[in-house]
Order: C-alpha cells, then structure tokens, then sequence
C-alpha cells in the first residue's frame, strides 16, 4: 500500500512518471525491463508493478552513466548545484527557494522571520547545508554558516549574535551546550537559543528530555534523505512524523518486497515527485513504521515512527552514512589483512573506530596509522580514531560495521 499526504500527490503522480519516461533514459530501461508504459502507473499503488531501486545501486549506476546514470530529469545545466554524498553518491540540486521542501519541517519546528539560524550541517559537497540555508532564508531567518569543527568559535558566534535557532544533528547540539557551560554561557541565560531542528540521527527521548529540561530548548526532528529531500516531520505534538506532501511512501518487507501491515516496521520506499529528479520507488534503506490513528494536532496525513534501523551494512555516524565499501577503498593502499568499524556513542556523541589487523609478515611503519587515518577521515567526511590490532583479533565472521549503540 501506499502512503501520502494529500490528493493532489496522487494527482501529480502522472504527470511526473509521464516525465520521467520521456527524459530519463535509466527510467524508460526500468519500464522496459519491467514491461510497462507510462500509462500503468495511474495510482499509488500502481508503483508496487516497478521494482524498487534502491539506494546501493546509485554509486555503480552512475559510474556507468556520469553523473545521475540517466536518471535526471533535465538537463545538468539547469541544475543550481551538484553535491558529492558518500558512496560516491551525486545529488542534484535544482533551481528554487526549497528544492528539498525543508520549509514545512522548519516551520513546524516554531522558526519564522527575524529567526538568527546556526546551521552546522555541511556546506562542502554535501548538500545538507544548504537544504536548510534555501528555506530559512527564504523564511526571512538569518542563517550563520557554521558547519561542525571548532566548537568554542560557534559558541562565541551564538553569544555575540544572539542566535535563536540550531539546525543540525542533536549530538552535536548537546557538544555546543556543554563546550558553552565550560565558556561560562549558561543555557537558558546567557544564550537566547530556544528551539531545533536536528535530522540525520537518531534522537533518544532521554536526550529530548534533557535539552528540553535543563536547557529550555524546544526540539523538533525530521527525517529526509540528500536523495530526495524531507520525507516526514513531526509536528507540535512530537507524536510521530507526518509524511512530506512531495513524496508517496511505501513500506515494504525488505526480503519479500512486499506492503507490511500497518504498524508493522519495513523499508521506506519513496517516489519523488519532482520532474527534475524523478526517483522513482527508490529503496532508502531505512526502516519504520506506519503509526496508528490520527495526530492530536488535526493533520490527516500518514505518520511515520521515525528511523528504527537500516536494512543491510551501511550506518549512520554522526549524520553520514558509513558504506562497507567505502572502508574497503579506505584501506586499499595498506597492508591491512582485516578490518572492523565499530560505532559506539559515549555522552551522547558517536564515536567511531577503525580497527586494523596487519597483514601476516608486514610490519607498519611509524606513520602508517596516522595516514590512514587521515584518509579515513577525508574519504568518509567523518570523525574515526584508527586501531592496530594483533593479527586474528578479528574474527573472520565480524560484522564489517559493528553498531554498538543502545537506543533508549
């Protein structure tokens, strides 16, 4: 079955699919290896006859077909800007105030006009800067580009310029807070920070509690992807994530393919309904579920229970996903006979290691680790500490990625 927000989506559904078809190649090859013309897909629930593409295949699909492996819908000129994800993942941003439909998301989280904003998701080559920095301005918010990195330098700038909102992942809220009491900056008090937005991890309800509590900040999450912008938020009455009206979800049992029974937790599949990049049942990877009833504020639209988990290897570190292959190209030019990432969080902020084992008979010299871990770092645009470790210290069956987190 699928989900959506409003009757217009199901409405513009043609007209997208009829667009994707005629000037997406890798789209007429999907309809064609399926057996289907455009004209098949005159529902939602016509989309379960395409087979679901899922988010792994992008890396390999556009090595093939640089850069969008013929899944665009327009021409690459048009676009605004190109971002680089992880994977190596190309993510097109087209012209527009809110290409990634972030505004409703900001808005149900209490930002408006005259908002001093400090947007500490990436501006360089990921696009999760500027899928925020596009709809508050907008929004007439004044946006502090700040990124992540030198925590005390943010604090001074939140002080200086009484800055009211944050934007970014809520581990690294709760890193600012704490560096600002070591400042002396007390929260509430000195600074004026009163309400979040935080994304692209998961938000434990005791950390809810605690900023909310002992910090007197308002915190609001969402759920979006570089792929294909917001896919839900929540509303005021933090009782699930209402669906974004540009998309339609399904949720599908990740081995069988098939629509769970609602509450029942599966892959979020989502179809963008944007004719400049049409994905169409694009498989995220992500797990929820279909909350039951209608939200206490009024609004119809489907709910979803957030991120549960993530079908497969890849993982979620402080906001960017960590591929198995990604730490294979990592350790290629080293003599590295295994390797194990393990994600663990300690005061509420991800940690990951890379541990090593050498391969039998190659000694590392002095400087080994340090430059791997400077690649690590520069290939996965993450924080990772690099462990050498005795030969057979992993076992040949070891996760590749081992997530250690607790979710309480």
């Amino acid at each position: 079955m699928a989900y959506l927000s409003s009757p217009e989506a199901a409405a513009s559904l043609r007209e997208v699919v009829e667009h994707a078809y005629r000037h997406a190649p890798a789209v007429r090859e999907r309809f064609a290896r399926a057996g289907l013309s455009p004209q098949a897909i005159q529902a939602p629930d016509d989309l379960a006859h395409l087979p679901v593409l899922r988010k792994d295949e992008l890396p390999a699909r556009q090595a093939a077909g640089l850069p969008f492996g013929g899944l665009l819908g327009t021409g690459v000129t048009r676009l605004e800007r190109i971002f680089m994800s992880p994977g190596p993942i190309y993510d097109p941003q087209a012209p527009g105030p809110d290409p990634w439909r972030m505004r409703p998301s900001l808005q149900a989280a209490g930002f408006a006009a005259g908002d001093l904003v400090i947007n500490t998701f990436s501006y360089h080559f990921s696009p999760a800067g500027f899928m925020f920095d596009k709809p508050l301005t907008a929004m007439s918010c004044v946006v502090i580009p700040a990124g992540v990195g030198n925590q005390e330098l943010a604090v001074r700038a939140m002080n200086d310029l009484g800055v009211t909102g944050y934007v970014g992942v809520p581990s690294y809220l709760l890193a600012l807070l704490h560096k600002a009491n070591e400042m002396g900056l007390r929260v509430p008090g000195a600074l004026a920070l009163k309400k979040a937005f935080v994304t692209a991890e998961m938000l434990p309800e005791t950390l809810r509690r605690s900023l909310t509590e002992e910090y007197g900040i308002q915190v609001t999450q969402g759920y979006g992807t570089a792929d294909v912008g917001a896919i839900a938020h929540e509303c005021g009455e933090r009782a699930g994530m209402h669906l974004d009206a540009g998309i339609i979800v399904e949720l599908l049992d990740p081995a069988t393919g098939r629509p769970v029974p609602p509450g029942e937790m599966g892959e979020v599949v989502v179809t963008l309904l944007d004719p400049t990049y049409p994905l169409l049942r694009f498989g995220t990877g992500d797990l929820s579920r279909l909350l039951p009833g209608a939200c206490p504020c009024g609004d119809p639209a489907p709910r979803l229970a957030g991120v549960l988990g993530r079908v497969g290897e890849a993982v979620k570190v402080r906001g960017m996903f960590v591929h198995p292959r990604q730490l294979d190209e990592v350790v290629r030019p080293f003599s590295v006979s295994r390797w194990q990432a393990v994600v663990t969080q300690v005061d509420g902020v991800d940690e990951l290691r890379l541990l090593v084992e050498p391969a039998e008979g190659r000694d590392w010299e002095a400087g080994a680790p340090a430059r791997l871990t400077e690649r690590a770092r520069s290939e996965l645009r993450v924080r990772i500490a690099v462990e050498v470790v005795a030969p057979g210290s992993i076992a040949a069956d070891a996760k590749r990625i081992d997530d250690r987190r607790r979710w309480k």
